[in-house]
């Protein structure tokens, strides 16, 4: 680790090795290989010839071949300090490891064409770790919303106590937003395309001359190049660039899925307030270099953390993508090199961290039946109300002795700090007909939770089961997260 200069934390604290090389030069310059070799095979199988002999050979692509993945860094960084082109450079160091194609690499295109095919590529790569990751979060999550599908917790509306639901049910919610943002993953992975080789402004003229003309050709380059590189299908038409919407819509799934991970990260944050659930906790962990007895939530709020600046970041492409000038500007260069990058380091170190929390989730089930039992008192007084109609009473003049009952209970337990006492109070008073023995019997938690259970059990089988057959190939992943 460097220490006399800035190192991103992306990379030393929140991103995976395995992200971080999808990102790395090795990942890039490759990639510019593999791509140079696709196009010198494609112009040859296409019979590109001048005065009847081939322009490139076979031996030629052999050679390009032989040095596709040992880039000679030193020699472009050389050169590159010269011409102060990164894709001339790398052409000339290619060419310096390949004397006999040297003459051929990169003919009839132009630098967007490693550039931009290389950035789909790799923004392609980086979507399917981010699908594993997330496929991963979804089976994490049914997993718990399975085990508590039937504990009773306290819901809450406006963050004020509501009618209860159950501990599966709630992360059946945070699985959904997950759920949803896998939707919008497939649909944008479905839809990446190369550029292809369209020229400096997306006519494919060079390749007009190159071909003498011959249209049927021409119409094959770009095919040929998407089946060569793992692609189905190539940009239909272009500029010099790939639309940077494109870079927009991928940034846009990565936002979502931040969005879905602090929402998550907050109701946990919350709950550990609460003392009802907790982020795993290790046992030489340190909450606080003051108070050595706390527990903070700190993996979740890294979530929410790392997720405002991946919403954030989402704004970059969008502006990019707006202010590109006719066939191609390049004030979008500096951008990209760091806003889409950084955008899934991060997103890969939430979805690292959502894996480590739910795996680790402990749930208080006895203070969670405290917090509820204080409450339902109050949530039961509809149910109350009822039987005691059914047993003669006025519904009317029932429904306001329980409200001022309600009052004078809650007035008890905020102003006097005493227990809830709402049940006695009603047992006291002849109007209900009740005793407290039989209005206690009454507080079964499960008799308000309505169909919660029931709900957990049908978004499994009917939303998630389906997902993870789909997926199951990506499952079993488990995350190592850095500190």
């Amino acid at each position: 680790m460097s220490t006399d200069r800035y190192v991103s934390p992306l990379s030393e604290r929140y991103a995976s090795r395995e992200m971080q090389y999808i990102f790395s030069p090795d990942m890039k310059f490759r990639t510019w290989r593999k791509l140079w070799i696709a196009l010198a095979e494609t112009e040859m199988e296409l019979g590109l010839s001048q005065n009847g002999r081939p322009v490139i050979t076979q031996e030629q692509i052999d050679e390009m071949k032989e040095h596709a993945e040992d880039i000679n860094y030193e020699v472009a960084k050389a050169r590159e300090k010269e011409v102060r082109h990164d894709v001339m450079s790398h052409v000339y160091a290619y060419g310096q490891q390949c004397p006999k194609a040297a003459g051929i690499i990169h003919l009839g295109a132009t630098s967007c064409y490693v550039g931009d095919n290389t950035d789909i590529i790799v923004m392609t790569e980086a979507l399917r770790l981010v699908k594993k990751k997330l496929v991963n979060v979804i089976a994490e999550l049914a997993d718990f919303a399975e085990k508590y599908k039937d504990l009773p917790t306290l819901a809450f509306t406006h963050f004020q106590p509501a009618q209860p639901t159950t501990v599966g049910k709630r992360a059946t919610l945070w699985a959904q937003e997950f759920c949803l943002d896998l939707e919008d993953l497939d649909h944008v992975l479905s839809t990446m395309k190369l550029l292809g080789s369209k020229g400096t402004t997306g006519t494919q003229a060079s390749f007009l001359e190159l071909f003498d003309g011959d249209q049927e050709k021409i119409d094959q380059i770009d095919p040929m190049i998407a089946r060569k590189m793992g692609f189905e299908k190539c940009c239909p038409v272009s500029g010099q660039t790939y639309s940077r919407k494109v870079d927009t819509r991928v940034c846009n799934v990565l936002a979502g899925i931040a969005a879905s991970a602090h929402k998550m990260s907050n109701d946990i944050r919350l709950l550990q307030h609460l003392k009802e659930v907790e982020e795993p906790f290790e046992k030489s962990q340190i909450g606080s270099s003051a108070m050595a007895y706390k527990r903070n939530p700190m993996r979740s709020e890294r979530i929410a953390s790392l997720s405002r600046f991946v919403m954030i970041d989402a704004l970059n492409p969008a502006v990019t993508s707006a202010t590109q000038w006719f066939e191609r500007t390049l004030d979008d260069s500096a951008n990209k090199r760091l806003s889409i990058p950084e955008a899934f380091l991060a997103t890969d170190g939430i979805l690292d961290l959502c894996l480590n929390v739910v795996d680790g989730l402990v749930v208080y089930d006895k203070v969670i039946t405290k917090h509820l039992m204080s409450e339902l008192p109050f949530m039961a007084t509809e149910n109350i109300m009822m039987d005691a109609v059914k047993m003669g009473g006025n519904r009317q003049e029932l429904h306001e002795k329980i409200r001022k009952l309600s009052m004078e209970a809650g007035a008890n337990v905020k102003r006097e700090g005493k227990d809830n006492n709402l049940l006695e109070l009603i047992a006291a008073d002849p109007s209900f007909n009740m005793t407290q023995e039989e209005l206690v019997k009454t507080m079964d938690p499960s008799r308000y939770v309505g169909r919660a259970p029931l709900q957990v059990r049908k978004f499994l089988e009917e939303v998630v089961s389906p997902i993870l057959e789909e997926n199951q190939q990506l499952l079993g992943f488990k995350a190592q997260i850095n500190v």
